[in-house]
């Protein structure tokens, strides 16, 4: 995804986040993390395989459907809870942080909905073939019955 697909950006001394619509990213600006976390994302078997271990020390893109809730901690930064994972919190300043929460909610509604379409289209597909497929075993067994 490049910067201009960016529904959002949050510039931040020390990392970017940028919204898009179905992923949020946050990538450090500096430092050995940042390097970790570019090799992070240049391997994805490695992330895959190792990501868990290293989430509370780098950020790591997160499917806006994967996210359960977005809110404002005790100390007033944004809190993501993300299930199976480590809490993201970005301690993003007042003005930053209520436009971005609203609209990362907005955004989360709407891939959850997409998921939610896209899961019962598969469902249907599958009922559809399993049907096709039963029908042509009847003919298949019928075919070679009457041989």
């Amino acid at each position: 995804m490049s910067d201009e697909d960016a529904v959002m950006t949050v510039d931040n001394p020390h990392f970017v986040v940028r919204l898009y619509a179905t992923l949020l990213k946050v990538d450090l600006k500096e430092g050995a993390k940042r390097e970790l976390e570019k090799l992070m994302e240049a391997k994805p078997a490695f992330r895959d395989s190792v990501g868990l271990l290293f989430q509370t020390a780098i950020p790591l893109d997160v499917r806006l459907r994967d996210i359960r809730s977005v809110g404002l901690d005790k100390k007033g930064r944004v809190k993501i809870d993300i299930p199976s994972r480590k809490d993201l919190i970005l301690p993003l300043d007042e003005k930053e942080a209520e436009p971005f929460i609203d609209k990362l909610n907005e955004l989360i509604a709407k891939e959850k909905e997409r998921a939610l379409r896209d899961t019962e289209e598969a469902k249907r597909a599958e009922k559809a073939f399993e049907s096709t497929r039963a029908t042509i075993g009847k003919e298949a067994a019928r075919g070679a019955a009457e041989h």
